[in-house]
């Protein structure tokens, strides 16, 4: 109360904006929930279907497939890019010149996922990795990446840790500047090696670092779009689409709105139930 009463005046500025983001908010939740339970397709009135639109997101294939690659997405963007990020990040903290290779990483993340769509577009085209694996003598491993299922998948996950590892890297580069020497002198003094010392020391205190990384990751995770539409808009055959390019389709391309909501609702279920899982079971070890 005595911080209200000090700072009235401060909190009637920000209070109409608060106000009308939260009402936006809560009405575009509760719309979009009501709308998951109907069929509407923008033009006639929403008719109630009940259940259907949820239902049907766990018997028809297409969504199975989608069900599918967003747990592939989950799974590899916290293995690939948190797991090359902490790798770089410990072999860069002593090397000399580590500002260039800071950039040189970092750089990929300064575009957007649009641009590095467009680009890896290009490297799995006839005249970029399939030319340089035919100079190489393995003609028989080039293929047209990106319409050949699950390879999409593999080469849009590429893109995706190429853009991202980058980032991962600096943030672990941040945790290991900042740990404190005493423990590590007292490895070296106990005769412990590298590869002891990383996974008994480096690793145990750069935990609440590697909760950030893995919890942005993870959220991230969830809501990949931009780098699958420009790469392969979910085909062929809406083979390599996650659950966020499917609610896009069946929403804004199919007019199917209350699939689409359907799908949204599953979607932040989803994310919300496994972010608070994650942070549960990490702030309760760490605690």
């Amino acid at each position: 109360m005595n911080y209200i009463r000090k700072h009235w005046i401060a909190l009637c500025y920000i209070l109409p904006a608060a106000i009308i983001i939260t009402s936006f908010f809560i009405t575009s939740i509760i719309y979009t929930l009501y709308l998951s339970f109907t069929s509407y397709d923008g033009l006639k009135a929403p008719e109630f279907v009940g259940f259907d639109n949820y239902a049907r997101i766990f018997k028809d294939l297409t969504y199975i497939t989608s069900l599918k690659n967003t747990l592939l997405w989950v799974i590899a963007t916290l293995i690939f890019p948190v797991g090359l990020g902490l790798l770089f990040s410990v072999l860069l903290q002593h090397m000399k010149g580590q500002r260039i290779f800071k950039n040189i990483f970092y750089l990929p993340y300064a575009m957007s996922l649009t641009v590095v769509g467009v680009i890896w577009v290009l490297l799995f085209s006839r005249n970029g990795i399939n030319l340089v694996l035919t100079n190489l003598g393995l003609e028989a491993w080039a293929m047209d990446w990106l319409n050949t299922p699950p390879y999409n998948s593999y080469a849009m996950i590429a893109a995706s840790v190429w853009q991202g590892t980058g980032t991962n890297m600096l943030l672990f580069l941040i945790g290991l500047g900042a740990l404190p020497k005493e423990p590590f002198e007292a490895a070296a003094i106990d005769g412990a090696g590298r590869v002891r010392t990383f996974w008994s020391i480096t690793l145990p205190l750069l935990n609440p670092i590697t909760i950030v990384v893995m919890g942005m990751a993870l959220v991230n995770s969830f809501k990949i779009f931009d780098i699958i539409w420009v790469m392969t808009m979910g085909g062929p055959y809406r083979s390599s689409e996650t659950l966020a390019v499917t609610m896009f389709r069946e929403s804004f391309v199919l007019f199917k709105f209350g699939q689409g909501a359907a799908i949204s609702i599953i979607l932040t279920i989803t994310s919300i139930a496994v972010s608070w899982f994650y942070l549960r079971k990490t702030m309760v070890k760490e605690g």
